[in-house]
């Protein structure tokens, strides 16, 4: 199978604060898989819909950064979820795929809000 992503993906597992944009109902807490400049891949504890808007909120530590923290704040578009198979897990997590249609970088303390 040929690679068809077109941005490099990190595999970053960081906190992530998801928005349903439809409803902006209250906001979901989650943890990335992975992540690149087009899409991202988290884990939450909630079913989403392929085709349904998001905005989402997450932070790259200074480690990361190599200088201060970044706020990054972004709309995207649900394109594939991963539901856990196993009847015997409650409250399993779902993995959601989804474009990034557009983002915010926002460094240090202004991005707090």
């Amino acid at each position: 199978m040929t690679e068809r992503r077109l941005a490099r993906r990190y595999d970053l597992a960081l906190p992530v604060v998801v928005h349903l944009a439809v409803n902006k109902e209250t906001p979901h807490n989650g943890q990335t898989r992975d992540i690149s400049t087009r899409g991202v891949y988290f884990s939450l504890q909630r079913e989403l819909t392929p085709g349904a808007e998001l905005d989402f909120t997450l932070t790259l530590p200074a480690e990361i950064t190599q200088g201060t923290e970044v706020f990054v704040r972004a709309h995207g578009r649900v394109v594939r979820v991963d539901r856990d198979k196993d009847p015997e897990r409650t409250g399993a997590n779902v993995g959601v795929a989804a474009v990034i249609e557009r983002y915010d970088i926002i460094r240090g303390e202004s991005g707090r809000g």
